[in-house]
């Protein structure tokens, strides 16, 4: 099921009058009923794969018990085996093709021909969020963090739960699970402050994003028929597609969990007003990006075990992300390119500088904040063509177009790319110091016509049901 469908306008008001006037008085069927509720909306997109799922909750819902033994072998065995079934579950559905034509190629390089085993099945939506949030879980039992859960149900609803099942954050155990356990009392602002950031979210979605797809799908598809022009215009246009089509579902994510009483992991905060890349990567898909810190790079040693180690660590940590994006060498390629940016902030001691807010106190940053930002979204901008384009070879054709084509091919009107990333980039601007206040003017009259006019714009543009990027993934 998805947010920005009709479907899901019955599904959710539904599902919040059973859980705040049916079962407000019962812990246990509350949980119950966002764990059916979880089920039924991850089955709306497909039945088939609900056993898998299901299997992956069980499987680390046990190890988390074995994980917690005394016998620090025994411990460390089932932490192995925990790993061993998510990575191979992630193996199997997403990797298992890729790394089969991989080894095709590497026999044809000795002369060996091979016809090779493919699977022909889809990649079940969600799989890389929900493997990482039964593992975190058995990490931090393991590393003593977090006791096993005794209520099946109460895990379940920790790695299910319907608002980020499918594309995050990916949320930890130490911070879900007892709000899970715990009473949840109806609070008329934290439900208001749901329904602005769902609103916000899908206007994101529906409006900005999509209506930039429509725009830029046709060039990255047929890139060699269009100037430079139009397709430097178009990766920018992909990095406001991107980010509304992925921020705009984490609020509507977090929005919809404020709506039940919970409070989830902040994933964004204003990524395209970052001075460096190690800003970037500290305000976009923060809950991944944090998540690879903690339960791989922190433990490989980090930058506290040399210069050169921390090099290595660093490469390692941003080529799997890039990997877990996707199998191909795209978004590995991704992955390095953000290493690359990286790299010089790290050996110079300034991946730390950038943590506060730009122009902080001040309607404007300055001339040095502005170059800054300009620099990196541009890095930004370049790396995102190989996230998109469709293969390796159409990315390298991308980049040769914008540096050659520099004739009267076809071309298309930027008003549009412009316009919507303008307006993201200016409500975003209003918003950088905290992408949770959804701050509007106390004059009410203006405050609803705002509120009417998102709503508005979003019923007119609801209905193509277009799926979210990050449901690949």
């Amino acid at each position: 099921m998805l947010f920005n469908s009709f479907e899901f306008l019955g599904f959710l008001p539904l599902v919040f009058i059973l859980y705040w006037f049916v079962f407000k008085r019962s812990l246990p069927w509350q949980n119950a009923l966002i764990l059916l509720a979880s089920y039924f909306f991850y089955g709306w997109w497909s039945w088939k794969f609900m056993g898998l799922l299901v299997l992956s909750t069980i499987l680390d819902y046990t190890y988390g018990f074995w994980v917690a033994s005394p016998n620090k072998r025994k411990a460390l065995l089932f932490l192995w085996l925990s790993i061993i079934n998510n990575l191979g579950i992630l193996a199997i559905f997403k990797y298992y093709n890729f790394f089969a034509l991989q080894f095709q190629v590497a026999l044809e390089q000795l002369g060996i021909h091979t016809a090779p085993y493919l699977l022909d099945i889809a990649l079940p939506v969600g799989i890389s969020f929900y493997t990482f949030h039964g593992m975190s879980y058995v990490f931090d039992i393991y590393r003593g963090q977090q006791k096993p859960v005794r209520s099946f149900i109460d895990y379940a609803v920790f790695v299910s739960f319907f608002p980020l099942l499918v594309a995050g954050p990916i949320e930890r155990a130490g911070h879900l699970l007892p709000q899970v356990q715990q009473v949840r009392k109806f609070s008329y602002g934290q439900a208001l402050e749901g329904c602005r950031l769902i609103l916000w979210g899908l206007f994101k979605k529906v409006v900005i994003a999509d209506a930039i797809a429509q725009v830029i799908d046709p060039i990255f598809t047929n890139y060699s028929d269009y100037n430079s022009p139009t397709l430097i215009l178009a990766c920018i246009g992909f990095a406001f597609q991107i980010y509304g089509d992925f921020s705009g579902y984490s609020d509507i994510a977090l929005g919809t969990a404020k709506l039940f009483g919970f409070e989830l992991l902040s994933n964004f905060r204003f990524p395209y007003f970052s001075r460096d890349i190690a800003e970037f990567w500290r305000r976009w898909h923060i809950s991944l990006s944090s998540w690879f810190k903690d339960y791989l790079y922190i433990p490989l040693g980090g930058s506290k075990a040399g210069t050169t180690k921390a090099v290595r660590n660093t490469f390692i940590i941003f080529l799997v992300s890039g990997f877990w994006h996707g199998a191909s060498w795209n978004f590995i390629i991704w992955g390095f390119i953000h290493a690359l940016g990286f790299l010089p902030l790290l050996l110079l001691g300034r991946n730390r500088k950038n943590t506060d807010t730009v122009a902080q106190n001040q309607l404007l940053p300055s001339f040095g904040e502005l170059r800054q930002m300009l620099f990196t979204f541009g890095f930004v901008c370049f790396a995102w063509i190989f996230f998109r384009a469709e293969s390796l070879q159409a990315a390298l054709g991308m980049i040769s177009g914008m540096l050659t084509n520099w004739n009267h091919l076809a071309q298309i009107t930027g008003k549009s790319i412009i316009i919507l990333g303008g307006l993201l980039l200016a409500i975003d601007w209003y918003l950088r110091h905290n992408e949770r206040q959804l701050r509007v003017p106390a004059w009410q009259p203006l405050r609803l016509a705002i509120y009417f006019s998102f709503a508005l714009a979003i019923w007119l543009k609801l209905g193509g049901e277009q799926s979210f990027i990050y449901f690949q993934f």
